[in-house]
């Protein structure tokens, strides 16, 4: 898959003249709704025998309408882990722009004449509730005007689950519960999270379960407080550990929230070494116990039912997408 990042509006102009069709959407967390889309783009690309194409930004648009510090916007999915999840689902182009108040700025019919018909669409798909401005002028239902017939407009319609919308809002609100089940089942895979190993407390060592600590980044959106069934890659290893979303209550009051993962059947120094997270399924909520016995007792638990989890759902690197869920998803319209 080619990725082509667009700086700026003049970089359009550079980009490849081959005709394509076009997926719109800033698609974080790149969920069974937004693989819908992606889908439908791909199928009228092979019928039309031209290269399917995404276009995304590189950050939420809230960076520049609502000034939000983008340095504290969390997401579910980074550049990297979209063009991995893009490349996967066939796709042959992944265009970035880069979201700046000129692009934001631009009127509805400059942004179709700019860059979709600058990217040389010839059919540009989207979500139903897919905007590129104000939401009353610049909406689906209004795209086939600015288009003026240079190319076809194909509306997806909303993708629903349990009777409820699938949106990354839905999937963030999971995540914060700590309901990674309910994530992953909207996502159609895995959450996963990178971060580095740092030094803590090693309280988990004299307890007989080391940990590693995993610092996040502010941009990233980590589950909420529980105890989770984990995948860890080390380097090219993946190893099964069990993780701790939490402030260590058993051991004093308002601490810091951190992630400390026990690695099951692993040794070794992972101190500065970058790991990613692939989170499973949520085992329980965090408990604050009367000392480290009953802590101790816990965790022995804990570590059993991380070997039960993924002995009854064996782990796969790839593929990541799971299509056969995608038949509990429903379209409406």
């Amino acid at each position: 898959m080619q990725v082509i990042n667009l700086h700026n509006l003049t970089a359009v102009q550079a980009a490849s003249e081959d005709p394509v069709v076009l997926a719109l959407g800033f698609f974080d967390g790149v969920h069974r709704g937004h693989q819908r889309v992606i889908a439908t783009a791909r199928k009228v690309a092979q019928q039309r025998g031209v290269k399917l194409a995404v276009m995304t930004f590189d950050q939420h648009p809230s960076v520049v309408f609502d000034h939000a510090d983008p340095a504290h916007v969390r997401y579910l999915t980074t550049v990297a882990q979209k063009t991995a999840l893009m490349a996967e689902m066939g796709v042959d182009v992944l265009y970035v722009m880069d979201f700046n108040a000129k692009v934001g700025a631009l009127p509805p019919q400059r942004f179709v004449d700019q860059l979709l018909v600058g990217l040389h669409a010839q059919a540009v798909v989207a979500g139903f509730d897919y905007t590129y401005g104000p939401a009353d002028v610049a909406n689906m239902q209004r795209l086939p005007e600015y288009a003026r017939d240079r190319f076809e407009v194909i509306e997806v319609p909303k993708a629903t689950l349990d009777d409820q919308k699938i949106s990354s809002t839905r999937i963030r609100k999971a995540l914060d519960a700590g309901d990674i089940d309910e994530a992953n089942l909207l996502l159609g895979y895995q959450y996963e999270t990178s971060g580095q190993v740092v030094h803590g407390e090693a309280r988990g060592r004299t307890l007989g379960f080391p940990t590693a600590n995993v610092a996040h980044s502010s941009n990233t959106r980590v589950p909420g407080i529980g105890i989770y069934a984990t995948m860890v890659q080390v380097g090219q290893q993946w190893v099964a550990g069990m993780a701790s979303v939490g402030r260590n209550v058993t051991f004093g009051d308002d601490r810091p929230i951190t992630v400390e993962i026990n690695l099951l059947d692993f040794h070794g120094d992972l101190y500065g070494q970058n790991v990613t997270v692939r989170w499973g399924h949520r085992m329980r909520g965090e408990i604050k116990f009367d000392g480290a016995d009953g802590l101790i007792a816990q965790l022995n638990k804990d570590e059993q039912g991380t070997r039960d989890y993924y002995a009854a759902h064996p782990f796969r690197v790839q593929p990541r997408l799971d299509c056969q869920q995608t038949t509990q998803v429903k379209m409406e319209g």
